[in-house]
């Protein structure tokens, strides 16, 4: 039995399915499937020395995993210093089971590697089913020993698809695993959509609320201690008895005082 990459044979038995659905396409050969991966590299310092491109086709070649390539200039260009026939650049075109395998190592291993992976930008597509995604940093392929390389450099994947749109080769690609940023517009319904959700939660619980308050009746409680009986206790002590008391010793006193000079002016006449 014949080896099959892992995307290769999830792309025959599920994606194909999908993308049928999602696109309604009369014919299975309709659907739109990956045909080459293409990586390339340029080396503009190897005009001054050209044993970078040495070191560019050994990480090229170790990354792929196939033997790559240098690219020539095509014309002279004198404010660069660049002849017509130099090597300036390195590139490998990936077909078939090795473009599967590499694809499988990108998403899994190599693309979770980059520092503060948010996601692939899906503003690359060229509008005719193709895709480029640029990496910054040679180093998050795990085929890179640190060690070894002489400057930290990135390089240009080129994914090429037989779709006919960009929301085609889109759904392609996500289908096969590639982690694209969502919009704004979708995180923004989707947060709405949320917040209704929430809503109607909390909507249906104060409904809930609110029609099993008549069930708890609670005007038997308030019943069951009134107040009313507390009133005799209020009335048992009254401050009213010790009026006398303090109207007395006053009153006694100034009948004495009225009395003595009533005394006084008798005795004088």
């Amino acid at each position: 039995m014949s080896y099959i990459p892992r995307l290769k044979n999830e792309y025959k038995k599920s994606i194909v399915d999908k993308m049928v659905k999602e696109f309604s396409y009369d014919n299975v050969m309709q659907v739109p499937k990956l045909e080459k991966i293409v990586i390339s590299k340029g080396v503009g310092a190897a005009v001054n020395d050209k044993k970078l491109i040495d070191h560019a086709l050994n990480e090229i070649s170790n990354i792929s995993g196939q033997r790559a390539i240098a690219t020539i200039s095509k014309k002279d260009v004198a404010s660069f210093k660049l002849r017509k026939g130099m090597p300036i650049g390195v590139k490998v075109t990936l077909r078939g089971e090795r473009m599967y395998e590499f694809l499988d190592r990108l998403v899994t291993t190599a693309l979770p590697r980059v520092r503060d992976f948010n996601g692939v930008k899906s503003s690359g597509f060229d509008g005719r089913g193709n895709y480029n995604l640029g990496v910054t940093e040679q180093i998050i392929f795990p085929e890179i020993n640190i060690d070894k390389i002489n400057k930290i450099s990135g390089m240009d994947i080129t994914f090429v698809t037989s779709a006919k749109s960009d929301k085609e080769a889109l759904q392609l690609l996500s289908e096969l695993g590639l982690p694209f940023k969502r919009k704004s517009n979708e995180v923004n319904s989707e947060k709405s959509k949320s917040k209704s959700v929430a809503d109607q939660l909390t909507n249906s619980v104060d409904n809930s609320e609110v029609e099993q308050a008549p069930v708890s009746e609670e005007v038997p409680v308030v019943e069951k201690a009134p107040a009313s009986e507390e009133a005799p206790v209020v009335e048992e002590a009254p401050a009213s008895e010790e009026v006398p008391v303090v109207e007395e010793v006053p009153m006694s006193e100034e009948t004495d005082d009225e009395e003595k000079p009533d005394s006084e002016n008798n005795n004088k006449e």
